[in-house]
């Protein structure tokens, strides 16, 4: 356990040095003829920050007890989180004018080998013509520190604009709970659910909460739906069952009248705990996180599946574990597994955590699934949304990161989340509670 913490310990101070030494470059840059007191200053200001960031990651990585102070350490990890956002966004210009400098710089001397070295060779024309190629492309040493001065200006302006909004994100947009209401035609669904009332929730993450309050409203949001039916799809905490023993009591108050039905995400079987002190532990935690789904009165489905009613007519609503295509994520979902001894119904629902389940397995070898719902993306927590214009990080490593997506007659929705993980904020892609409302036509 000591040898994994200083290897995370040595990675993030030369990580973090080496893009505080580079950007430190445009600071040189820019203040270049202030006053020698000016800079020093300067200087002390600037590496200040990055050492308390650094006394306090140690602090928080070797003393265990210190992680009880849940407001500093969120707010500890989305300051760095923002800090580093914009600083990387710096280290991007000067990268681009450093690249294009070294490229001249070869370029230059390539010409000037060949023409040292073939002199002889060529005409007094093409002599004149590569040394004027060689001037045209050496510019003055004054011309290359007003373009090295500008695009230093550039990167520390435009860095303002994600250290702004990541920092607005943090206490506008972690808890402002968006209600998406949309429409889905399953046309095999018997006339009896015509009109059913579908809530999503997914990836709460307990552990990551600050504001009581914040979160009561959002619950309150979902009991004003009114929906028929509750489903839950995974991750209810970050690590540890205890994150959710403070917040049980609020989300018992959801229900429905068809059951609120839950399933496990990745961030729920402890996983990613490295101290647990034995296998017994970790399984305590984990028993503990069973129970409280009970607890909540939630109905929670584990590679199984019920069957719902209304006026005798039935569909089937399955549940798995977690499966993930992608890093290290658990492969505990078992849909055959989940099927086994359902009786034949006309629409068959889905509980997944990770959409990429989705595009794995079941839309390959079980396309009698109508419709899935997932969740785990979060949507990166940061992205734009305007009408049709759809955009987030999380697009590139998951083909269905948000909202609905049909594939032949299979249908996919992914919510957006709950709650948060890591960075304590959203950008863009706000916290979601989903209703969807499904008919035959």
């Amino acid at each position: 356990m000591l040898a994994f913490k200083l290897r995370i310990l040595f990675f993030f101070c030369l990580g973090a040095f080496l893009l505080d030494s580079y950007v430190w470059q445009a600071f040189k840059t820019i203040t270049k003829n202030k006053s020698e007191r000016f800079k020093k200053r300067l200087f002390y200001i600037y590496w200040a920050i990055p050492t308390v960031i650094i006394l306090f990651f140690v602090l928080f990585l070797f003393n265990d007890s210190l992680n009880q102070y849940k407001y500093i350490r969120t707010y500890f990890q989305g300051f760095i989180m923002v800090l580093y956002s914009a600083k990387l966004l710096v280290f991007i210009f000067l990268l681009a004018d450093d690249l294009k400098r070294g490229l001249l710089w070869i370029k230059h001397h390539v010409y000037r080998l060949l023409l040292g070295n073939n002199k002889k060779q060529i005409s007094h024309d093409k002599i004149e013509e590569a040394e004027e190629i060689i001037e045209e492309n050496i510019q003055p040493k004054e011309l290359q520190m007003n373009r090295s001065e500008f695009l230093a200006k550039a990167g520390l302006i435009t860095s303002a604009v994600p250290f702004v909004l990541l920092t607005r994100g943090m206490y506008r947009g972690a808890y402002n709970y968006q209600v998406r209401s949309l429409e889905i035609i399953l046309p095999n669904l018997p006339a009896s659910f015509d009109g059913l009332k579908v809530l999503q929730i997914s990836d709460i993450h307990c552990g990551s909460f600050l504001d009581r309050a914040a979160v009561a409203r959002g619950i309150q949001l979902i009991k004003e739906q009114n929906a028929d039916l509750v489903l839950f799809t995974g991750d209810l905490v970050n690590n540890k069952a205890e994150e959710a023993q403070e917040w049980k009591t609020l989300f018992a108050e959801i229900s429905a009248p068809m059951g609120v039905f839950s399933i496990l995400g990745n961030h729920d079987y402890g996983d990613y705990v490295n101290n647990w002190k034995s296998p017994e532990e970790k399984e305590a935690n984990f028993n503990e996180l069973l129970s409280i789904h009970k607890e909540m009165g939630w109905n929670l489905l584990r590679n199984e599946h019920v069957l719902l009613e209304r006026e005798g007519k039935q569909i089937a609503l399955i549940g798995v574990e977690n499966w993930g295509d992608k890093a290290r994520f658990q492969k505990k979902g078992d849909l055959k597994k989940a099927i086994q001894g359902m009786p034949e119904v006309p629409v068959k629902l889905l509980m997944s955590h990770d959409p990429s389940h989705f595009e794995r397995i079941v839309s390959v070898e079980h396309q009698d699934i109508d419709l899935t719902f997932s969740g785990h993306t979060h949507g990166f927590q940061f992205g734009v949304e305007f009408g049709p214009i759809r955009w987030s990080p999380s697009q590139y490593i998951y083909k269905h990161w948000a909202d609905l997506y049909e594939k032949g007659n299979q249908k996919i929705y992914v919510n957006r989340g709950f709650g948060f993980l890591g960075y304590p904020g959203r950008v863009g892609i706000m916290p979601e509670i989903t209703v969807l409302n499904l008919y035959r036509s």
